[in-house]
């Protein structure tokens, strides 16, 4: 297998001609993106826990939340996605459905009291694992555009070669593979049962894969019919860090706020493998068989199998969160929360990315998200309910583009352990463009995720 090892990539535009896989641009907002996996309390209230605290998934969000914990306590949970996205395109509509099964979250916050008498009462440290982002997914394009792309028979001996120009018809499929795991290690402490403080660091495993198929059905004058198949996949790999700081401050034993910011995320030395490299002027795996013809072309013949590696640096967007908690007595409780994320500075830091930054700076806008959770009582047994809205980071986006969803979930404390149980269900819509550079339109996608959590937490 030829390889061909590229450290300052100066080969950034490989996506560009018959882009059906992911570009460079694309692939930097994919790696910002969040979603929000946690507790079966933590998703039942759509992740509004910034100024509440008290369970073991507030350190992605708020590590000061960890302090509020009395005891400590550990927690892990069982997820279960179901994945629907249906395309359009050209008039034509295609679904597909698929099911996923993950371990979304793991972790435990240790508890101290202070061994003097200090106004610092408590100390907490917290260690936790969850899936950041689940790139697992796939989806299905079907109709014609009466573009024809693949109008020729690399190996035609006719004089003149014959022109397949009319579209019959054409197919994309591709599978997503792959998760963002996050390891959060958190402190936090509280002063004078009023004010908690809290730090933590971030440390990312990426794994993420892609394998794209296009097929065109074409046609020439007098019926002859081609059919041709552009294959391409990457495989991408890498690890980032980032840190976390805030602060809840106890205003009223009813109310209490907090705030809390992110910084960037350094995803270090992310190394791609891919198959998108010219091949005989195709970039990709290539197959063509005409109709009038039993010779079949295929620039992987013989073994060919040419790849490239590539190697380059990206900064994800930092983010700012203010969060409100009203706390009713042991009745329930409402809480808020608020984040502004600056995608304007997402980078990539590494040469040969000049036009994608540009795109980030100008194309990109900082987004607004906000989250509202409920949670209410009855002696042991609690219910739950959210809402979630997302900002679509393009400024060309629709406003069916943004992220909306909502949650409810349920709960029962046995005493020396709880168990949990939600489900949520979000939703948006997004263009996916399987032709760059060619008068196509984009395929319209409707994505829905409905998910189910289980967890189960033990008092230390």
């Amino acid at each position: 297998m030829k390889k061909i090892l590229i450290i300052a990539i100066v080969f950034a535009a490989t996506f560009t001609s018959y882009s059906q896989s992911l570009g460079y641009q694309d692939l930097a907002i994919l790696f910002s993106q969040d979603d929000r996996n946690g507790s079966a309390r933590f998703t039942g209230m759509s992740g509004a826990f910034g100024a509440l605290g008290g369970d073991v998934s507030v350190m992605n969000i708020n590590p000061a939340g960890i302090a509020v914990f009395n005891n400590s306590a550990f927690s892990g949970t069982l997820n279960s996605r179901n994945s629907e996205i249906i395309s359009n395109y050209y008039g034509n509509s295609q679904t597909t459905q698929d099911q996923f099964f993950n371990l979304s979250h793991a972790g435990a916050v240790l508890v101290f009291d202070t061994a003097y008498n200090s106004e610092w009462n408590k100390f907490s440290i917290g260690f936790n694992y969850r899936i950041t982002k689940d790139f697992s997914d796939s989806f299905r394009v079907r109709g014609n555009s009466g573009v024809a792309t693949f109008t020729e028979f690399p190996l035609d001996n006719n004089t003149p070669t014959l022109n397949y120009n009319i579209a019959d018809g054409q197919r994309f499929n591709t599978l997503y593979n792959g998760e963002i795991s996050e390891l959060n290690m958190a402190f936090s402490t509280v002063h004078q049962n009023k004010i908690y403080l809290g730090f933590g660091l971030n440390f990312y495993d990426l794994n993420f894969s892609q394998q794209s198929t296009l097929t065109e059905f074409n046609s020439d004058v007098n019926g002859n019919e081609l059919d041709a198949n552009l294959y391409q996949e990457n495989f991408t790999i890498g690890t980032g860090v980032s840190a976390n700081l805030g602060f809840i401050y106890k205003a009223h034993k009813n109310f209490r706020f907090g705030a809390s910011y992110q910084t960037p995320t350094i995803f270090y030395d992310i190394t791609e493998e891919t198959n998108i490299v010219n091949n005989d002027g195709y970039d990709g795996d290539t197959e063509i068989s005409v109709s009038n013809d039993n010779v079949i072309y295929d620039n992987t013949a013989g073994g060919n199998f040419p790849t490239q590696n590539l190697l380059y640096r990206l900064k994800t967007p930092g983010k700012l969160t203010a969060s409100a908690a009203f706390i009713f007595g042991k009745s329930g409780l409402l809480s808020f929360d608020y984040t502004n994320k600056f995608f304007t500075n997402t980078r990539f830091n590494t040469s040969g990315f000049d036009t994608e930054n540009q795109f980030f700076q100008n194309e990109l806008r900082n987004t607004h998200s906000y989250n509202i959770g409920t949670e209410w009582r009855l002696d042991r047994f609690s219910v739950r309910g959210g809402y979630h809205f997302e900002q679509n980071p393009d400024t060309l986006a629709i406003n069916s583009d943004n992220l909306e969803g909502y949650s409810f979930g349920a709960g029962y404390n046995f005493g020396s352990f709880k168990l949990d149980f939600s489900y949520s269900n979000n939703n948006r819509t997004a263009p996916y463009n399987f032709y760059s550079g060619f008068n196509v339109n984009s395929a319209e996608l409707q994505l829905d995720n409905r998910t189910f959590a289980a967890t189960i937490t033990l008092n230390l």
